[in-house]
């Protein structure tokens, strides 16, 4: 029995992450329908709006789904009030200190997972007391890694430090990506970029169609000052690459920032001056499916390509 489908009560490894802007309850309950793991993206949320696409999102699966609460989101005692009072069954927490709230949600018999980018951070999760981690490698969308550590360097290092399961994150979108997560020792992979151009997520149309004309080289790690994030290039992007060229410092590309940015690029679609953040292998898919199409297809592409490693001859 695979360790992560034991663990979450889920058909397939495969979890659907939990991205600002873009993993709603629809996305999340569709996944989970599908026998993955659908997550709601905590970040973008005010505790009201969490509730009710918690609410939603048992309204609309009788299977374990889970919310992503990133450690550093200042009403995070609000969030957590309501994870525990709805009976989330899984959390995954991420951009913080595991230590903080693991406990906290352990005791209310919530199953924990930290995201990590490094072995440093994977440790002190282990030392947190999670019951899994997710290993995010730098080809990963969203906040990254200031280490820029690769999936394929990141997820055996992690694997040999940890006795817990670990998902391998950051590329994957395809069947074959995933059987090479699970040779390097993953248990599950998480992904990402490919779920946010489906046809549940709520990310605004133009920034999925923004996703799927991405070609290779769209992408770029910047605001290490700040908090590393993979961008998809437009005039914001260039603005911000420019900024760090010039050598800006930590306040002024705060500025630059400003507020609501992601909002306005990824939910409202702004593509010009809104913050567009995605993986590197948005460069490898170019259709908006069904959630459920896309982890069917993930899957058996899986199994076909396992079938056609066991029948190499040496």
């Amino acid at each position: 029995m695979n360790r992560i489908c034991e663990l979450f009560s889920i058909k397939y490894p495969i979890v659907q992450a939990g991205m600002v802007w873009c993993s709603g309850w629809e996305l999340a309950s569709a996944v989970s329908n599908a026998g993955g793991l659908g997550i709601i993206g905590a970040g973008s949320m005010y505790p009201e709006v969490l509730l009710k696409h918690i609410q939603k999102t048992k309204a609309n699966t009788n299977f374990p789904f889970a919310v992503n609460l990133p450690l550093l989101y200042p009403s995070i005692d609000e969030h957590i009030a309501i994870i525990i009072a709805e009976k989330v069954p899984i959390v995954f927490t991420s951009a913080g200190n595991p230590a903080l709230w693991t406990n906290t949600l352990k005791q209310a018999g919530i199953i924990v997972v930290h995201v990590v980018a490094n072995t440093k951070f994977a440790l002190k999760a282990i030392d947190a007391g999670v019951d899994a981690i997710v290993a995010e490698g730098f080809e990963a969308g969203g906040h990254n890694g200031k280490e820029e550590t690769t999936t394929l360097c990141l997820i055996p290092k992690i694997v040999e430090a940890v006795k817990i399961p670990v998902i391998a994150a950051g590329g994957i979108a395809s069947g074959k990506s995933m059987l090479a997560a699970f040779a390097l020792g993953a248990e599950a992979v998480q992904i990402g970029s490919r779920f946010a151009a489906s046809v549940e997520s709520s990310a605004h149309q133009n920034f999925k169609n923004a996703i799927i004309e991405a070609k290779e080289g769209a992408t770029k790690l910047s605001m290490k000052k700040l908090t590393p994030v993979r961008l998809l290039n437009n005039n914001f992007a260039q603005t911000i690459y420019t900024a760090e060229e010039n050598g800006a410092s930590k306040e002024e590309l705060s500025k630059l920032l400003g507020k609501g940015r992601a909002k306005a690029g990824m939910f409202e679609g702004d593509m010009q001056n809104g913050e567009l953040e995605i993986g590197q292998v948005a460069a490898n898919f170019d259709a908006i499916l069904p959630a459920s199409e896309i982890l069917n297809e993930i899957w058996k592409e899986f199994l076909a390509e396992k079938e056609k490693l066991q029948r190499l001859k040496f």
